[in-house]
């Protein structure tokens, strides 16, 4: 037993000292906590400021966090680019975890029925708004479209709304996570993770993605790197990547495909499509993922896919523009089965879990997805980095 566990085995014990107090009403605490501390405020187009706040006191439903790490994901880049959202001033970060420091009363367990307790390792998913069709058992109902997710509320009274600060504040009604038994980079990429885990429960509802499947997934960012581990972990081997930097599909080799196609080495689609046919031994693909946020890929991808295969498109998290596609060359005469996917429901986020711990199992290099870590106060950098393209994950880590 290392130090780690036997801290976190003596705060569980002081935790539930303290909540078994007799009449106490008091919020249940770790200990000492600041009054002010820092949030990192977008304040205008790819200006992000570092200010201080009081800590707001907690609600007997509330959970207040010590954040420990952030992702940055590509909708925080495009806010911070162009706030397409419309959200600034806001905290933004939705990929983060941390420890829970403080906690109303009325806190018992998380949202899968889990006890919590202080020092517990934590992840959000969304906030509840009045909506009965979001449950935790909704399956694919409905994604979380339908509520708010801390990371993209514009700034209001609490201003701890975003991981990218040094506290969350967790409102009572929200959807809230124990991940305890992952280690910090494993909970930065439950987020992401999620978003795949989603698509996949997606194209599976084709009936067309087998255990042998012939699968290209296309674009070879974080987000299609995470689908080809899916992919692999469910057993599928005969997987293609695409993409045009070279070093994205080495990676993906090592997460699991089995061939790579570079398109800056094909001049056409044409040509593309049939480099695409040749990895598969002279076969179209059964079933295609396309995780890039380009128009012209999106046009592109009905040229690898056999007729009567299936296609996932999840790459458009916010609007890209018109694609141009031929409905019955592209759709109709090759009767492609086509799903959207977008975000994921609350199921998926639990399901996350367990996917994590199996890639980590058989040895995929998940966690290497995080290229760079940053400090709170340069996020600046962080963000600047990422918009460049120089990594793959960009976390912003308190130490």
């Amino acid at each position: 037993m290392n130090n780690n566990e036997i801290e976190q085995i003596v705060k569980q014990v002081l935790a539930g000292m303290q909540g078994t107090t007799s009449g106490s009403t008091a919020p249940k605490t770790a200990g000492p906590i600041p009054s002010r501390s820092r949030v990192a405020m977008l304040t205008g187009i790819e200006k992000i400021e570092i200010q201080e706040y009081d800590i707001p006191e907690i609600g007997d439903d509330d959970i207040l966090v010590k954040v420990e790490g952030c992702g940055i994901c590509g909708t925080d880049a495009h806010e911070y680019k162009r706030d397409p959202f419309g959200l600034i001033p806001v905290v933004l970060g939705h990929e983060g975890t941390g420890e829970i420091v403080k906690m109303g009363k009325n806190v018992k367990k998380d949202s899968a029925g889990k006890p919590l307790a202080i020092g517990d390792k934590v992840v959000t998913c969304m906030i509840f708004k009045d909506n009965p069709d979001i449950t935790m058992y909704d399956l694919n109902k409905q994604n979380v479209g339908g509520g708010d997710i801390y990371g993209l509320i514009p700034d209001n009274e609490t201003h701890f709304n975003g991981w990218f600060a040094d506290y969350l504040v967790i409102k009572g009604g929200s959807t809230v996570f124990n991940v305890s038994d992952l280690d910090l980079d494993s909970r930065i990429l439950i987020e992401p993770c999620a978003v795949l885990i989603h698509a996949v429960e997606r194209a599976k509802t084709t009936g067309i993605l087998k255990f042998n499947s012939r699968v290209v997934v296309q674009g070879c960012g974080p987000i299609g790197l995470i689908c080809i581990a899916v992919l692999r972990t469910m057993g599928i081997q005969n997987i293609t990547a695409v993409d045009g930097e070279q070093k994205r599909l080495d990676f993906a080799k090592r997460m699991g495909a089995d061939k790579t196609v570079n398109f800056k080495d094909h001049s056409g689609i044409e040509a593309l499509a049939g480099a695409v046919k040749d990895s598969f031994g002279g076969y179209f693909a059964d079933f295609a993922f396309q995780c890039t946020g380009s128009p012209v890929a999106h046009s592109n991808i009905y040229k690898f896919i056999r007729d009567g295969g299936g296609l996932c498109e999840l790459g458009f998290f916010i609007n890209g523009g018109d694609a141009q596609i031929n409905p019955h060359f592209d759709l109709c005469s090759k009767e492609i089965t086509l799903v959207g996917s977008w975000v994921y429901t609350l199921r998926d986020y639990a399901t996350t879990f367990d996917f994590l711990k199996r890639a980590i199992a058989i040895g995929l290099p998940i966690k290497e997805l995080i290229t760079h870590k940053y400090p709170l106060d340069k996020i600046n950098d962080a963000f600047v980095t990422n918009v460049k393209m120089e990594g793959l994950k960009i976390a912003v880590i308190n130490e």
